[in-house]
């Protein structure tokens, strides 16, 4: 799967949710429903730290992981306080 689609694939993903899905990236905080914003920043060779808050962060988190490892994307989840 190339770039393009691996992002859309994010974001189809995060939009299922109510939860706010951001991803932090090299001090840059980006939501992960943003079509734009995750295709000008995600990267197959960095770690992006996932951070997920709201009504339903309990499924979004588990789904949001289960996106980045089926593309092969780093990731650290990051706990909400």
């Amino acid at each position: 799967m190339n770039h393009t689609e691996t992002v859309v694939r994010i974001v189809q993903e995060a939009n299922k949710f109510k939860s706010s899905i951001v991803l932090k990236y090299q001090n840059k905080f980006i939501d992960a429903k943003s079509l734009l914003g995750l295709y000008s920043t995600i990267s197959d060779s960095a770690e992006q730290e996932l951070h997920v808050h709201g009504p339903d962060e309990v499924e979004a988190r588990a789904a949001m992981a289960a996106v980045f490892k089926k593309h092969g994307l780093k990731f650290k989840l990051i706990d909400s306080v």
